[in-house]
């Protein structure tokens, strides 16, 4: 599951660096058009599959996940390869539309392997499993740059399309799912009400699904700009390649740690390594608005990449240990939701500050969300407590 998450991670990224170029080639378009039509053509795929996750998770807990895994990584290839074939921005609007119907590889993986780990090691498996996905993301811009400077842009979205066919037929003949009992099935049939009712009645479940946004909100807010900041750091001919760096600082840190990060939520709980992830984020990002040197981006990214890289894990990790077996699924599809909708808001907001006060304001907005984050969480676990000590 990890070869096949870094392989549908790396593809899925190869093609996002050039959309603005590739829809450039439609036709002779103003700059305004292209900016505008690159950030809704990003940001509808993440919008569906903000609608549509829940769903894939509901159906999964019903099911079985590797019926779903192969419905997206097929479904996701058949979106791409079109994509390479398509010579209007509308007709590249509506894949990527689409696109997001079947956007749930990821997810439906994290999901499956979530299931069947034992919850005494879920932040160790599943952040070995991140690696996978932080590894292809990491990868996945570099290789497609490469490939669209050697084969052009419609041939890298059809050798995309291949790979990730590639890797949904090793799900087909490699992955065995061990699917639960019929009788646990059937015990306790739930509806979508009752799924939603046992959220909102736990509030450290909902108080980790509105962090998973923030977070998400924190890290997409800078990301469409890093190359702009990079530019104003350094008169260099070669800012793409500087910006990719930056870019890829960040995951390189996020590497590094994320395993170790769930093996200690493991041991001590996954809402303290959570909080103290959060405490650092905010200490890193904020220093990245007052640097005057490449190096010193890059060192900060690298750093701040290692404090964001454990959050995902131990949020799944923490949801896997709260929510009931048979609901898993629906559960996490719902906390995918909240990370979609913050990827669709992150860059939003990071171009309202920006254009409003500077791209340098941006890093202590996302420093102001990253405290928000651990003050929200510490407040939920005071009461938490407070609530365990008054039922004794």
């Amino acid at each position: 599951m990890w070869i096949c998450n870094f392989l549908v991670a790396a593809s899925a990224t190869m093609v996002l660096p050039f959309i603005s170029l590739y829809i450039s080639t439609f036709g002779d378009f103003s700059s305004d058009y292209v900016q505008r039509w690159s950030g809704f053509v990003f940001g509808v795929t993440f919008l569906t599959a903000f609608l549509v996750s829940p769903l894939w998770g509901r159906v999964g807990d019903k099911y079985g996940f590797k019926p779903i895994l192969l419905i997206t990584g097929y479904g996701i290839a058949i979106s791409i390869f079109f994509m390479g074939i398509m010579n209007s921005v509308m007709g590249l609007f509506i894949l990527r539309m689409l696109m997001g119907v079947v956007t749930g590889f990821i997810p439906t993986s994290i999901a499956l392997i979530s299931k069947q780990t034992s919850k005494y090691e879920a932040g160790k498996t599943l952040g070995t499993l991140q690696m996978g996905n932080v590894a292809g993301s990491l990868f996945g811009p570099l290789i497609g740059g490469m490939m669209a400077d050697a084969f052009g842009f419609q041939y890298t979205f059809i050798i995309t399309a291949a790979s990730i066919i590639i890797a949904t037929t090793v799900v087909l003949f490699g992955i065995k799912e061990i699917k639960q009992p019929e009788n646990v099935k059937t015990r306790n049939p739930h509806t979508r009400k009752d799924v939603i009712k046992l959220i909102l009645n736990r509030r450290m479940l909902i108080m980790v699904m509105i962090i998973a946004l923030i977070i998400q909100v924190g890290n997409f807010s800078i990301q469409p700009l890093l190359a702009l900041y990079v530019s104003e750091m350094t008169r260099a001919g070669s800012v793409a390649f500087l910006s990719g760096l930056a870019f890829s600082a960040t995951g390189f840190g996020n590497l590094l740690l994320t395993r170790q990060w769930g093996k200690l939520g493991d041991d001590i709980g996954y809402e303290k390594v959570l909080m103290i992830l959060l405490a650092l984020a905010a200490i890193l990002i904020v220093p990245q608005a007052l640097v005057t040197e490449l190096w010193q981006l890059v060192l900060l990214r690298f750093l701040f990449g290692m404090a964001v890289g454990g959050m995902l894990p131990c949020i799944t990790a923490y949801i896997r240990m709260e929510a009931p077996l048979e609901m898993q699924g629906e559960v996490l599809g719902y906390n995918q939701s909240f990370r979609f909708l913050g990827n669709v808001v992150g860059p939003a907001l990071g171009g309202i500050v920006a254009g409003q006060a500077g791209i340098s304001s941006v890093f202590y907005v996302t420093g102001a969300l990253f405290l928000f984050a651990f003050g929200l969480l510490w407040w939920s676990i005071r009461h938490e407590h407070e609530n365990v000590r008054e039922s004794y």
